[in-house]
């Protein structure tokens, strides 16, 4: 008996061992093919607990994007104005994105489309918009940094010829109706690290812009690229069908006066529109008496210039740009007066001329993303400041531009940041792109006017403006890639 009664216990042990082992491994393999188990899973792998460091601000000579996910607040801009120079503070921690999925990829297709860019305009290697810097997948195509990259030699350049584009060129600017000997400065493009610049198509240009108006406002660097952007998409040649429609838009020589205040021509085939407003400081610059012209200039730092406010709704594509006016002499020269909220400016720290610039910028800026809203179609870019380029003294002490040799100073540029702090502080947060220019266009010095005229040499170089053909039309390649 008592062995037949450990027999039947050791099998009664044997059969709830089994029956436990059977129902575990039931149980474990229902978890596994639990879709609600895998979301658990998934969602703790794809969205895992920010950490105190990636909550702090980051440190300013970490990498950065162009554009963050941030909003700078209004209450929080009149301190960035006035002391956000050379910081770079994250104004804010960009969430965490999942991994591209089948209908995030559809969005941004519709995004492409919707923003008129058709697949055969664009040839780059797979490449992010910069919001999507902050993305932490490693499946995230790289993104192309545009002003990171090098210069490297291309047999196919110029783009247009310097003798033919006389109906969009100041005859100042084109350096192939000079005495300057040497035109190495022509034959070289700029490539990005990490993207392809497409060769450019006037047809498919004017036809990824028809009916939409490209506005440039800003110095006399703006006027080159307008220039340049005219000389590109007519390639360089007489087209007389396309047309000046300078007032409607109230670009028309006034009396007394040198020149316009700006052109506007129009491609009728397109309905393409390119124009130019001239506003050195993105001010809105007011006689303080109508009657007389030599009267002092309210120069209103803290409101943008009545063009850009009155012709908004008009525009597609906005590119601005200010910096070189920006100086003792020029204001004083022009008969600027500094006003704020509508008087004369009573901060003795805000006249100084780096943070009168500072808070202009931060408020041409602030103003144009509130109207980003109600103008869903409007792209607008942000060019960083042109190098100047004066050796042995300045423009008036006998400085000088006479190097001829290519890229004697190097051909590569490999810091993440823009090379315009102010600029770049100004537009992160908002959804302003920046073009960013001034570190490539440093390694250029060769390609200035220098002291070469249409009349001869000049008593002063000219170390600021470029040669067309020339950088400037760089500054559009990148230009016409990001829109």
């Amino acid at each position: 008996m008592k062995g037949g009664f450990n027999y039947n216990m050791k099998g009664r042990l044997a059969f709830v061992t089994l029956t436990a082992l059977i129902c575990t491994t039931i149980l474990l393999w229902a978890w596994e093919k639990n879709p609600f188990a895998n979301t658990l899973l998934l969602a703790r792998e794809r969205f895992p607990i920010p950490s105190i460091d990636f909550l702090e601000d980051s440190p300013k000579n970490s990498s950065k994007s162009i554009e963050t996910d941030g909003n700078l607040q209004g209450k929080d801009l009149p301190s960035i104005i006035i002391e956000e120079t050379n910081e770079t503070r994250n104004p804010g921690a960009a969430p965490i994105q999942e991994k591209d999925t089948p209908s995030s990829a559809m969005e941004e297709t519709n995004r492409k489309e919707d923003s008129g860019v058709a697949p055969s305009d664009f040839a780059f290697s797979p490449i992010t918009d910069q919001h999507n810097l902050n993305a932490t997948s490693t499946d995230q195509p790289k993104v192309c940094n545009f002003a990171k990259g090098r210069w490297v030699p291309d047999s196919r350049r110029p783009l247009y010829s310097g003798f033919h584009c006389k109906q969009w060129l100041s005859a100042m600017w084109a350096c192939r109706l000079t005495q300057r000997p040497d035109f190495s400065f022509e034959g070289y493009r700029w490539k990005p690290n990490n993207c392809e610049i497409p060769d450019f198509k006037r047809s498919a240009f004017l036809r990824r812009m028809q009916d939409k108006t490209i506005a440039f406002i800003g110095d006399s660097l703006g006027r080159q690229q307008f220039q340049s952007l005219m000389c590109i998409a007519t390639g360089g040649e007489e087209s007389p069908e396309v047309q000046n429609v300078g007032k409607e838009y109230g670009l028309v020589k006034r009396r007394g006066a040198i020149r316009p205040d700006g052109w506007a021509y129009r491609f009728p085939k397109s309905n393409t529109t390119i124009l130019y407003y001239w506003s050195a400081s993105l001010c809105d610059l007011v006689l303080l008496n109508r009657s007389n012209r030599t009267t002092d200039v309210a120069m209103h730092l803290d409101r943008p210039p009545a063009f850009m406010r009155q012709y908004l709704d008009r525009f597609d594509v906005l590119v601005l740009n200010t910096g070189h006016h920006w100086n003792r002499g020029k204001i004083n020269g022009n008969r600027w007066v500094m006003y704020v909220n509508g008087k004369p400016n009573e901060d003795k720290r805000r006249a100084q001329i780096g943070r009168a610039k500072n808070f202009t910028i931060h408020s041409v800026v602030r103003w144009l993303d509130s109207q980003l809203p109600s103008h869903p179609r409007l792209k607008i870019f942000f060019r960083t400041i042109s190098p100047r380029h004066f050796f042995n003294g300045d423009w008036n002490t006998g400085g000088s531009c006479d190097n001829t040799t290519p890229l004697s100073g190097g051909s590569e540029v490999v810091q993440e940041g823009s090379s315009d702090s102010v600029i770049e502080a100004a537009l992160r947060g908002t959804k302003i792109k920046i073009l960013d220019v001034t570190a490539l266009s440093r390694l250029r010095d060769e390609g200035h006017i220098s002291r070469y005229t249409i009349r001869g040499k000049a008593a002063v170089n000219d170390c600021l403006h470029w040669c067309l053909p020339g950088i400037p039309d760089t500054w559009n390649e990148l230009f016409i890639a990001q829109i």
